[in-house]
């Protein structure tokens, strides 16, 4: 049993560390932080969890030694608290976007900020199992992937690693409004959200570097907010290097994701469920992939889906300790997903 705390604990994605943490067998939490909130109840944030905890919220000042300290702090928060805390545990997951990029003049390119700890860029692993599994069995640092990278990253390797595709793809990333956070503001109101389909990110979302830095492949992103709470969608148009066929494309992504525990590839031929689909996802740690091929066969569209939460955030961090814990990769995560909903 190990110990654990996580900073940044009020906001979504802190709720929902505390969720999956709470229901997991080999950890215990020690403390939760919140500025704003320090000496109430976590349950007052996080109401789903009433009944599961009596734990209090801190301020990260006062945090303990512990085992493992998650950050679910909001970009550019976590690169200024590392210097005072990481002396409080031997290992660390960032869930933010601070040190997911490996070059400072990337990350203020994308951030609109110069980075103030860049000599540890690099120094973290990435957090995205699939891809990099070996390293983080013996990491001590650990920086998860944005939501929609993690989706784009998902259905953009198979075609990256075999090299089928020409390397300029467009990505179209839909989001619900969680992805944004927990920040009050006019865009984020009732009024403003509800029905909405809104382009906030036509060119440069800072996911895209980080696409670009796994896959190797030229990307841009478009980003929506859709009125969806929960949930990524990512649609990667690309064009393939020769003509390809849907069994050769099907191929390559059964033999990329088999016996992955959590990535299942989806590409049906007919019913309501045909293609990757966020909403059977919420509160899974599952990502669904698809792919279509055009009747040319020289375009191809991949796909992908998950919770932003979870897959895409908490629930990404949680597999990544269990892999450099050396526990299954399922434990703590098994939570299938609800149909209908």
């Amino acid at each position: 049993m190990i110990k654990v705390s996580v900073v940044g604990a009020s906001g979504y994605v802190g709720g929902e560390l505390l969720r999956l943490l709470l229901g997991h067998p080999e950890v215990t939490i020690g403390q939760a932080t919140s500025e704003r909130l320090r000496g109430r109840r976590v349950d007052t944030a996080h109401p789903n969890l009433r009944g599961q905890t009596d734990l209090r919220f801190s301020s990260a000042a006062d945090l303990a030694s512990t085992d493992v300290l998650l950050f679910a702090t909001p970009h550019r928060v976590t690169m200024g608290l590392l210097p005072d805390l990481v002396a409080r545990a031997p290992m660390l997951i960032d869930l933010s976007g601070d040190f997911r990029l490996h070059e400072a003049g990337e990350y203020e390119r994308y951030y609109g900020v110069p980075h103030s700890a860049p000599k540890l860029l690099g120094e973290f692993a990435s957090g995205c199992p699939e891809l990099t599994r070996k390293a983080l069995r013996d990491a001590d640092w650990i920086s998860v992937p944005g939501c929609m990278a993690m989706a784009a990253i998902l259905a953009l390797t198979p075609l990256a690693a075999a090299g089928i595709a020409e390397p300029e793809v467009q990505i179209s990333a839909l989001t619900g409004s969680s992805g944004s956070g927990r920040a009050e503001g006019l865009a984020s109101s009732h009024a403003e959200r509800s029905g909405v389909m809104r382009v906030f990110a036509p060119t440069g979302h800072r996911h895209e570097a980080e696409v670009r830095q796994h896959t190797g492949l030229a990307v841009s992103m478009t980003a929506t907010g859709v009125e969806a709470v929960r949930g990524v969608q990512v649609v990667c148009q690309a064009r393939a290097r020769s003509v390809v066929s849907d069994l050769e494309i099907r191929a390559v992504y059964r033999e990329r994701y088999a016996g992955e525990p959590f990535v299942r590839v989806v590409a049906q031929r007919r019913g309501s469920h045909r293609y990757p689909d966020p909403k059977i996802l919420l509160g899974s740690n599952f990502c669904d992939v698809g792919f279509a091929v055009a009747a040319d066969g020289g375009r191809l569209t991949a796909m992908a889906a998950l919770d932003n939460l979870v897959k895409g955030g908490a629930g990404a961090a949680v597999q990544c300790l269990n892999i450099r814990m050396g526990w299954p990769e399922r434990r703590g995560l098994e939570f299938p997903g609800l149909h209908p909903l």
